[in-house]
């Protein structure tokens, strides 16, 4: 293979070589080979005709200081969070932090690959695109000293805006309860809900279409919201969309909504103990809060599902029924 030259290269190897055997004076060779005597100096010095690195000796970043620099290294090595967690969890402490200076950051230290904890990992595969409005809807079941309580939690596919409502009883009645509240709370509006097929939600299916059957309110609500009832296939409480397949067998994959419960139930009922409902109650409205309005999202680019929602909106206002603004938490709230 020739010779790789960098672009402002005026010599080769053979040339520098030349340069170094020659007797002759350093004007001489500068104008028999047409170069700068600096040059012929130079090479004249050296022992190598190799280029030498040039930039700093002790590479350092021009953005980040030795201690926020210090401080990068420590949370990447301690979480083994992905860049742009990282970034994102940085960015409140060091603002002037940006993507590219954080991965330099990590790739001077050799961390800017995690480790590959489980092996070969399948293709993931990503849910259909639909505008703002498609909620997942489903009920978890969460406990305190007080006994058990039912979590109504949905989501919306597209945004991540999530609500949640903590009820006593699943029946119908607090199903139907929470999508009037969930028309209410949500600014823009909803054209799909996928539920399953639980009694709060729908007939049974041996029940479908038959003497049997009577119609349901969360239906008679839906119908009249211009809201399509979507249902998940009997028996499989995840969305077709939510499938995976491998050598010709079908595997559930998480849905949503499942896995904003177990992110729910992980910040709450799973890490603290709870005397009283009131205290779950109170605990759950501040992390949907502080979920929806403050923790940015790689899926949303980096944004958080309200600001998401507000993007949308100033793109597709047609979409929403009132200002988004006006429910983003102030001063005081």
């Amino acid at each position: 293979m020739g010779q790789v030259r960098h672009g402002g290269a005026t010599t080769t190897h053979a040339v520098r070589a030349a340069i170094q055997r020659s007797q002759a004076s350093t004007s001489e060779l500068s104008r028999e080979l047409g170069i700068n005597h600096k040059t012929i100096a130079k090479w004249r010095k050296r022992q190598t005709v190799e280029d030498q690195k040039t930039g700093p000796r002790q590479p350092r970043s021009t953005i980040l200081s030795e201690e926020e620099e210090a401080m990068v290294v420590a949370l990447r090595r301690h979480t083994l969070l992905p860049l742009d967690d990282c970034l994102y969890a940085l960015q409140p402490t060091i603002p002037h932090l940006t993507r590219s200076s954080l991965h330099r950051c990590l790739q001077r230290h050799d961390i800017s690959r995690l480790p590959d904890m489980d092996g070969d990992k399948p293709k993931r595969q990503k849910f259909k695109r639909y505008p703002i409005g498609f909620f997942h809807i489903d009920i978890a079941e969460v406990r305190t000293e007080e006994g058990k309580l039912f979590l109504y939690v949905a989501i919306d596919r597209t945004s991540k805006f999530a609500v949640a409502q903590l009820v006593e009883k699943a029946d119908r009645k607090t199903a139907w309860e929470f999508l009037e509240m969930l028309l209410k709370v949500v600014p823009y509006r909803i054209h799909t809900i996928l539920t399953d097929n639980g009694i709060q939600f729908a007939e049974q299916p041996r029940n479908r279409n038959t003497a049997y059957s009577r119609p349901m309110r969360f239906d008679m609500i839906c119908e009249a919201n211009g809201i399509e009832h979507r249902l998940n296939k009997p028996n499989h409480p995840w969305s077709s969309e939510g499938q995976k397949t491998i050598r010709g067998i079908v595997f559930p994959r998480d849905g949503q909504v499942e896995r904003m419960n177990r992110t729910i139930k992980a910040a709450t009922v799973k890490r603290y103990h709870y005397d009283s409902h009131k205290q779950l109650l109170s605990h759950r409205a501040d992390f949907l809060d502080a979920y929806n309005f403050a923790r940015r999202l790689k899926t949303l680019s980096g944004l958080t599902p309200y600001e998401y929602i507000y993007k949308i909106w100033t793109s597709e206002p047609d979409r929403f029924t009132i200002n988004p603004i006006r429910q983003m938490p102030r001063l005081n709230t």
